[in-house]
C-alpha cells in the first residue's frame, strides 16, 4: 500500500449523528487526537468510555474520552478522541499518533 501524503492541516469529515466537514490540525507530537467538546456535544459523540489524564499547553487535566470516526483522504479511521474546550483554538479537531497510526500516512510540513 502506497503512503498517503498529508500536510498540517487537512480537510476532513466528522461522523456523528450527522457529517461535517472541517480542517483538521495534524500534530505528530500529540499522542492522543482531540475534538473540541462542544462540537461533540452537537454531534453527539459518545458515550465516555473512560478519562486520560493529558499533559497539554494550557497544563495537565483529565479529560473524559469517546470513540469517533473521521474520513481522512476519503480512509475511514476509528479512534479514541479527547474532548477538550478548544473554542479559542485554530482546528476544532487535532488528529494526533494514535489516529495517525491507522493509516499509512507520511506528513510533508510543506503540503
Amino acid at each position: 500500500m502506497e503512503k498517503v501524503i498529508l500536510g498540517l492541516t487537512e480537510k476532513i469529515i466528522l461522523v456523528g449523528n450527522k457529517e461535517i466537514n472541517l480542517t483538521a490540525r495534524i500534530d505528530t507530537g500529540a499522542t492522543s487526537s482531540s475534538v473540541d467538546s462542544k462540537l461533540a456535544e452537537d454531534l453527539a459523540l459518545g458515550p465516555v468510555i473512560r478519562e486520560k489524564v493529558v499533559k497539554s499547553a494550557s497544563g495537565i487535566k483529565k479529560r473524559p474520552i469517546v470513540k469517533a470516526k473521521i474520513i481522512l483522504k476519503n480512509i475511514e479511521l476509528e479512534g479514541e478522541f479527547t474532548l477538550a474546550d478548544r473554542k479559542h483554538m485554530t482546528y476544532p479537531i487535532l488528529i494526533g499518533q494514535n489516529i495517525l497510526k491507522k493509516g499509512k500516512f507520511l506528513i510533508d510540513p510543506l503540503k
